[in-house]
């Protein structure tokens, strides 16, 4: 029996949302917010950027979440994996009883039709959707609007013949389902993670080149069967929706230029396309650092979030360049004024350095969060740094 699927919510809007205020919620941060997103405490002072933290695709799926135990108190509750980019979230979720999929002992092949699956806000492969149909389990859908959109114009793009290249990261889950929507449809896919891959996918446009080179080089990121000789005469652009904007915007006129060189202005239309699907929310939250970083004079940044969430790396990696950065994964990482725990941009392993806080004079931090994180993080980070500061 095809499963019961939930697209829109469970009625349990209001049954859960002091649940969800008491989780998530912060007066610290609501106060800076009124108070012109600033907050002085002594010798410092900080900024928030005007966008940050939960965006409304991430809120969603959280707020579905909470609504799916309360409406099946008595049933089994899983998620397919991680609901969002943010370890505190899903640990709140598995004290819940939630239980994840990718966890250690848990797999599809127990479920059954009185099982209830969550989707999480990246989607899931076009494989485990059916599989999960097949099962005939309760599904509730969180996907984000945004990430359905891409998968609107990789549909597109298939059904017309054009092989997705994809902006993002191969394996990231909602690369890896979007990427499956290419292959559902009869189409193909070419991931591409930055402007140095990129430029080799170009050159291959141009000149062409040794093909088993290529395939070695992007065996992983290929779709079946993938052969650059064929595939990469008609493309259509799209992007995982939390990579850097600037990076994704590039990428697709990089590959413009390169149809361009090969087919001539004449001719691009059949075969190239692009359709917006950069998510407005991860924009947003990188052009509100922009403008922190251009109009508030600050010492130095602090970007909370998860360490594996695309959207918060990249917002580090933004402020990097112009000022002394620390990525945390939340406020515990703030061990004292002297002592931080945190990510350097580029690197995949958390470190701590020491005497990271000037101890003296006064201290002008700038603050930002990615979309999966709770406000509640950003008003502890904050109250943490007050009591360093004295």
């Amino acid at each position: 029996m095809p499963s019961l699927i939930f697209r829109k919510g469970l009625d349990m809007k209001h049954a859960v949302a002091g649940m969800l205020a008491d989780n998530y919620h912060s007066s610290i941060v609501e106060t800076i917010k009124a108070d012109d997103f600033t907050h002085r405490a002594g010798r410092l002072t900080v900024h928030l950027a005007r966008e940050f933290g939960f965006c409304y695709g991430v809120d969603r799926a959280v707020d579905y979440a909470y609504q799916t135990r309360e409406r099946f108190p008595d049933r089994h509750v899983f998620l397919t994996g991680e609901i969002i980019h943010n370890p505190h979230v899903n640990e709140k979720l598995r004290a819940m009883g939630i239980r994840f999929l990718t966890d250690a002992g848990e797999n599809t092949d127990s479920l059954d039709a009185s099982d209830v699956v969550i989707l999480p806000a990246f989607g899931v492969t076009v494989a485990m959707l059916e599989q999960l149909d097949r099962r005939g389990c309760t599904l509730i859908d969180t996907t984000c609007g945004s990430v359905l959109n891409v998968w609107k114009n990789v549909r597109r793009y298939a059904e017309s013949g054009f092989t997705s290249i994809i902006h993002g990261k191969v394996w990231h889950e909602e690369t890896q389902a979007t990427a499956s929507q290419a292959v559902q449809y009869g189409g193909t896919y070419l991931v591409v993670f930055d402007q140095g891959e990129t430029d080799i996918v170009c050159n291959y446009i141009r000149h062409g080149g040794d093909r088993a080179a290529f395939m070695a080089r992007f065996e992983k990121a290929a779709s079946p069967g993938f052969d650059p000789d064929r595939d990469l005469q008609r493309i259509g652009l799209a992007n995982q929706t939390t990579m850097l904007m600037t990076e994704s915007l590039e990428v697709g006129e990089m590959i413009r230029a390169a149809m361009r060189d090969r087919y001539d202005d004449a001719n691009l239309a059949t075969h190239y396309q692009a359709f917006d699907t950069i998510c407005s929310a991860t924009q947003d939250r990188q052009d509100a650092v922009v403008a922190l970083l251009r109009e508030k004079p600050v010492d130095l940044m602090i970007v909370i979030g998860g360490y594996n969430s695309s959207n918060t790396a990249n917002l580090a990696r933004m402020c990097h360049a112009s000022r002394p950065t620390f990525h945390i994964a939340d406020p515990d990482c703030l061990v004292s004024a002297q002592e931080i725990r945190h990510r350097p941009v580029g690197s995949k392993a958390e470190v701590t350095a020491m005497g990271w806080l000037p101890p003296e004079g006064p201290l002008s931090i700038g603050l930002t969060s990615g979309a999966s994180t709770p406000d509640n993080l950003v008003g502890a980070a904050i109250a943490r740094l007050t009591e360093f500061c004295g």
